[in-house]
């Protein structure tokens, strides 16, 4: 049992600007970090999207969180008198994070008064793209970019593809990224997944499970995974743990396809490490990634992975899995991809050992933690905040 968090006499006052805050990789890494941090700080937590919270559930208990219903809103047009009122409401706290291109408006409040009013530092966080830039960055919000991450603290990226993007399209210095790979407790996927951890799920005899971990929005291009596991010629069962608004599009598909009773979809599960040890493979199917938490988290767990060759994807894996990705929006590729492990126990064991090994080499969480917790310590002039 864990001990209760321990509140200090001066926690650091921490605003957090998401674009959503349903749980996918950066918000499982943001709430990971919150409660690393424990009582040495206490989070305030805007999104751009009200009601999305799904990764609320998973902060822990004592951690002080909260979810204001009267702050500024992060959606709307562009305006000075916006920005004015971001102004004020920043005032209050220590440091910023903002993540992703749905918190920008409050990046650049910051910068366009930072000269004028004493404000907090911003530390902007990128870790991938909507399925309106999945393909191409659009040139408007490419220089919305460059002007608004001017005065920041620091850009921090998880991958080499967005290490990339941040010096040749951002134009953004050496001295303000930082690349950080994400990390996860590798300890805690080598237990055996525990029984009744994954509802509804009950293994038939014969049948491969697919599973993936994902938030359900247009980019992971759910859809696509449906058509591919329902294109297998063997039993299999596909799980998809996930909240957000593509559901229903999902569901029709499989009902479409004939794949809807052998298709679970249970919602959002926190600690994965509890169930991802039930799947035989574990698939991606997105327009877009970077360096997705849930593959680490499929390595840790000694799983093959099946997935386009998006973002840090290829580079993450082992190489002899990395040989077997599909092209970047190829379906059939996809397919050929999960019909060879799906067929093949050996193939999938030795990539997944070799994941396993590779996963716990480059992927522990305790470095992640430690170079976050520098970041923002070094940010807010506390040198010893979150050790």
């Amino acid at each position: 049992m864990k001990p209760p968090i321990k509140a200090v006499s001066n926690p650091a006052r921490i605003l957090h600007l998401h674009s959503t805050f349903d749980l996918g990789g950066k918000e499982a890494r943001a709430v990971r970090l919150m409660n690393h941090f424990g009582g040495t700080a206490q989070h305030t937590i805007l999104t751009a999207v009200p009601g999305a919270l799904g990764a609320r559930a998973a902060i822990a208990p004592g951690i002080r969180a909260d979810f204001p219903e009267n702050a500024p809103s992060l959606a709307g047009k562009p305006s000075i008198a916006r920005y004015r009122v971001f102004v004020e409401y920043f005032k209050q706290f220590d440091l910023i994070l903002s993540y992703n291109w749905g918190a920008i408006d409050g990046v650049m409040a910051r910068t366009l008064f930072a000269g004028q009013t004493r404000l907090p530092p911003v530390i902007h966080h990128e870790d991938g793209f909507n399925e309106d830039e999945a393909v191409r960055l659009k040139r408007k919000r490419n220089w919305f970019r460059i002007v608004a991450l001017a005065r920041t603290e620091a850009l921090v990226v998880p991958s080499h593809t967005l290490e990339r993007i941040a010096f040749d399209v951002w134009k953004q210095p050496d001295s303000r990224v930082r690349r950080i790979a994400n990390g996860i407790d590798i300890a805690a996927y080598a237990k055996r997944p525990q029984r009744g951890a994954l509802p509804g799920f009950q293994r038939r005899d014969g049948e491969i499970v697919i599973g993936t971990l994902a938030g359900l929005r247009a980019v992971k291009n759910l859809p696509r995974l449906v058509r591919a596991v329902a294109a297998l010629d063997r039993p299999v069962r596909l799980v998809i743990v996930g909240e957000g608004p593509e559901r229903a599009a999902i569901e029709a598909e499989a009902a479409r396809l004939g794949l809807g009773d052998r298709l679970l979809m249970p919602g959002f599960l926190k600690n994965p490490a509890r169930y991802i040890g039930l799947f035989d493979i574990f698939a991606l199917s997105s327009d877009s990634e970077q360096q997705p938490i849930s593959v680490m988290e499929a390595m840790a767990a000694g799983l093959p992975v099946a997935a386009p060759m998006v973002g840090d994807v290829a580079h993450m894996v082992t190489p002899d899995n990395a040989i077997l990705l599909a092209e970047p929006g190829d379906e059939a590729g996809l397919t050929d991809c999960l019909r060879r492990l799906a067929s093949d126990p050996a193939l999938r064991a030795s990539l997944g050992a070799a994941n396993r090994v590779k996963a716990a080499e480059e992927f522990d969480e305790r470095k992640m933690i430690e170079r976050y917790a520098a970041l923002y310590g070094r940010a807010m002039g506390r040198p010893e905040f979150g050790r």
